[in-house]
């Protein structure tokens, strides 16, 4: 059995900053959501801690909280979609399914990351990827998309699927059971070039068919 949290760790939850999830209280008390698996904290000073996705469905009454993934610590520099058990969908068999609970984790997710962004940049901008990000560049742009709201491939008939490329620093974003061209072109491109990536099109021989190749934009 789980044991719930304290009336005191259940206030900081529903106190966090609105959008970035960020928690105020005790040394002792943002340990135990650490341990939890409700909360990270941040590897730079001021090591400020946020909820993780598993926070945000607490604070938000959407389901019961679950022990932390084995091994996790909650620290370390991870962003909230890795901490809470949140991995962003690309459209293959192995994704979870869909729902309105999980674009709001997804969309807490993507919060997480853009302070990360702004946390881990000298100028604290949030329009270029991040260390993580770009360690991860498959389940970066993935996340962009899902918190965007669109539908993988996974979900729908003529969703995404996010591939890797023989290119370096570069992901490729196919629809999948005959998405047409036009959405290719505008919103999934749109969204990237907003989220701070490089978009081009393309045409596809093997497999036919135009999809996106996307780079961490420079800078």
């Amino acid at each position: 059995m789980v044991k719930p949290v304290t009336g005191a760790q259940q206030r900081i939850i529903e106190a966090a900053e609105p959008g970035t999830g960020r928690l105020s209280g005790t040394a002792a008390q943002l340990d135990g959501l650490v341990r939890r698996g409700l909360a990270f904290r941040h590897p730079r000073p001021p090591h400020a801690c946020f909820l993780t996705p598993a926070g945000h469905r607490l604070r938000e009454g959407d389901a019961p909280v679950s022990p932390p993934p084995p091994g996790s610590s909650g620290a370390g520099g991870r962003p909230a979609a890795e901490d809470g058990g949140f991995r962003a969908r690309t459209g293959g068999p192995e994704d979870p399914p869909g729902g309105s609970a999980r674009l709001r984790e997804a969309r807490a997710a993507w919060s997480g990351m853009r302070e990360l962004r702004r946390m881990t940049r000298a100028d604290g901008a949030t329009d270029r990827l991040c260390g993580w990000e770009r360690q991860h560049l498959v389940r970066a742009a993935a996340l962009a998309l899902e918190a965007a709201g669109f539908a993988p491939a996974s979900e729908e008939p003529g969703g995404y699927e996010v591939r890797e490329t023989p290119q370096p620093d570069a992901v490729q974003v196919r629809p999948v059971g005959g998405t047409p061209p036009d959405r290719v072109d505008e919103t999934w491109s749109r969204t990237l070039t907003e989220a701070g990536w490089q978009v081009s099109h393309h045409q596809g021989v093997r497999p036919p068919g135009p999809y996106l190749l996307a780079s961490p934009r420079r800078g």
